[in-house]
C-alpha cells in the first residue's frame, strides 16, 4: 500500500532532480549546481532517496521544536517588560532595552513575535508609495547641515510643551545639535548654533525650511537689505542659508524629528527627567548613543567645518541689529522704548547720524556709533501696539500676554470683609431663631 508523503516545493525540486538521477540523463555535478549545493551532498542526498525513496528527502526535523527556541522563563520575563515597562515602546527600541538593559538574550524578531502574538505592536498599514526625486548625501561631513524645529510634548505632561531644535549632519546622518527651548525664535537658533559652531566649527551651510527666522516671506518688502537677521549674522560667519521647497527636500531631518518624537521621549521617561533644564543636561548622552547606532560612513574623509576665527565674535554677531537715525534731540526709538544719547560734544555734532541698535537675548540694548557704544537713558516708553507674531509662535505669545488672575493673600482685606461686625464674630450677632 502506497504511503501519503508531504513534501515542500523545495523538497518536490529535489525529488525532480533525483528521479533524472536515477535515469542517469543528469550528472551528479549539474545536479549540485542546479540545487545549489556540492557534489558531496547531492551524493549523500542521492543514496538516502535510493534507500527510502521520497521520504529519504524529507527532513528528519520536521513537527520537532527548533534547538534555538525560546526559553520560557526568558519569554515569561520578556512578555512581563513588554506589558508593563516597555508598554508602549516599538519592537526594535523594546529589543535595545530589553538586550542592554534587563540583560536578555532575545533576538529582535522574538521581540516583535511576542507583541504581536500579544496585541502589543501592530504591523502597520503599508501606505501608498509616493516617488519623490532621490537625492544623494553630500560626500564631505559639515558640509550641508539640515536644521529645524519639532513642537512637541516631549516630557509627555511633566513639563510645559516645548520645541526641540534639531542639527543633522547631511552626509553622516550625525546628530551635531539639541536644545530644548520656548519656540523657534531668532535667539533661540542663535543658542543652539553658537554651542554647535564651539563644538564642531562653522559648516558650509545650513539647510532649512521656509521660517521667518530664515527668510523674508513678506511679499513685496523692499524695507532693510532683505536678509533676516539670523541671516545677517550667518553672512557675518560666511555660513550659507539654503530654505527648502518641501518638507520632503530636507526629510533626514524630518524623519530624525520622528526618530527623537520616539526615542528621546521614552529615554526621558525612563530616566525620571521632568523639566527642560534636565533634558539639556541629558542631551549630550542621547546625541552620543544616537550617533553610535544610526551615523554612516561619509564618502569623502575631509571635514569641511572651519574653525572660529579672532574675528567672529559670536557674542557680538549673534545679537539682533537695528540701525536707526538720531533725531535732533538725540533720541531714537527701539521697541517702543525712546532712548536718550548722553554725550559732552554739541548736539548738532550728531544730529542724524546713524547709529546701531544692539539686543541679546538677555534683552541688554547697546547703541553703537562706528562700533563703539554710547551712553544713553531711557526717556519715554511708548504704548502697546499692535504685534506681528508667526504662525509657529502664535500659542506663545498670547500666553505671555495672558493675565492669569490670581487669589488674594490670606491677609488680604477682602478676606475679612463682612466676617466681623463691632469686633464681635458675625454669627454671634445676627438672631437666633428657633425651628
Amino acid at each position: 500500500m502506497d504511503k501519503l508523503v508531504t513534501m515542500s516545493n523545495k523538497e518536490i525540486s529535489k525529488l525532480e532532480v533525483m528521479q533524472r538521477l536515477k535515469e542517469k540523463s543528469l550528472s551528479q555535478r549539474a545536479a549540485a549546481e542546479m540545487l545549489n549545493l556540492s557534489v558531496r551532498q547531492v551524493k549523500r542526498m542521492f543514496k538516502s532517496y535510493r534507500e527510502k525513496g521520497a521520504a529519504g528527502l524529507v527532513s528528519q526535523r520536521r513537527g520537532q521544536l527548533s534547538n534555538n527556541r525560546l526559553s520560557e522563563e526568558i519569554r515569561s520575563r520578556a512578555l512581563d517588560l513588554l506589558g508593563n515597562k516597555y508598554r508602549d515602546f516599538g519592537p526594535t527600541l523594546a529589543w535595545e532595552k530589553l538586550v542592554e538593559v534587563e540583560g536578555l538574550k532575545i533576538s529582535k524578531e522574538s521581540v516583535r513575535k511576542i507583541m504581536l502574538i500579544t496585541g502589543l505592536w501592530k504591523a502597520r498599514r503599508v501606505r501608498k508609495i509616493v516617488t519623490h526625486q532621490m537625492r544623494t548625501r553630500r560626500p564631505c561631513f559639515g558640509e550641508l547641515v539640515q536644521i529645524d524645529g519639532s513642537p512637541h510634548d516631549w516630557f509627555e505632561g511633566r513639563a510645559a510643551s516645548c520645541v526641540l531644535l534639531v542639527f543633522i549632519d547631511d552626509a553622516t546622518g550625525k546628530l551635531l545639535q539639541l536644545l530644548f527651548v520656548d519656540s523657534e525664535s531668532f535667539f533661540s537658533y542663535c543658542a543652539a548654533a553658537q554651542a554647535y559652531f564651539k563644538h564642531h566649527g562653522k559648516p558650509v551651510a545650513f539647510y532649512s525650511d521656509k521660517h521667518g527666522v530664515f527668510r523674508v516671506n513678506l511679499p513685496g518688502s523692499v524695507s532693510g537689505d532683505n536678509v533676516t537677521q539670523f541671516g545677517r549674522a550667518m553672512q557675518e560667519l560666511d555660513v550659507q542659508i539654503i530654505c527648502a521647497n518641501t518638507p520632503q527636500a530636507k526629510g533626514r531631518v524630518e524623519h530624525a524629528n520622528q526618530v527623537l518624537q520616539d526615542r528621546l521621549v521614552k529615554e526621558m521617561r525612563l530616566r525620571g527627567i521632568s523639566s527642560r533644564e534636565a533634558g539639556n543636561a541629558y542631551l549630550p548622552e542621547f546625541i552620543e548613543d544616537f550617533n553610535r547606532r544610526f551615523a554612516v560612513q561619509p564618502t569623502s574623509q575631509h571635514d569641511a567645518h572651519r574653525p572660529l576665527t579672532p574675528q567672529d565674535d559670536l557674542a557680538r554677531i549673534l545679537t539682533w541689529r537695528e540701525h536707526r537715525t538720531l533725531s535732533k534731540n538725540l533720541t531714537v526709538q527701539f521697541e517702543k522704548v525712546v532712548y536718550q544719547i548722553q554725550t559732552d560734544r554739541p548736539t548738532y555734532a550728531m544730529r542724524n547720524a546713524g547709529i546701531t541698535v544692539c539686543k541679546d537675548a538677555s534683552g541688554n540694548i547697546t547703541l553703537l556709533y562706528k562700533e563703539k557704544s554710547l551712553p544713553f537713558t531711557t526717556f519715554h516708553k511708548q504704548a502697546k501696539q499692535a504685534d506681528i507674531v508667526e504662525t509657529k509662535d502664535l500659542d506663545i505669545a498670547v500666553s505671555l500676554n495672558q493675565r492669569v488672575p490670581q487669589p488674594p493673600a490670606p491677609n488680604h482685606r477682602w478676606r475679612q470683609y463682612g466676617q466681623h461686625f463691632n469686633g464681635k464674630p458675625i454669627h454671634e450677632t445676627l438672631p437666633q431663631t428657633t425651628g
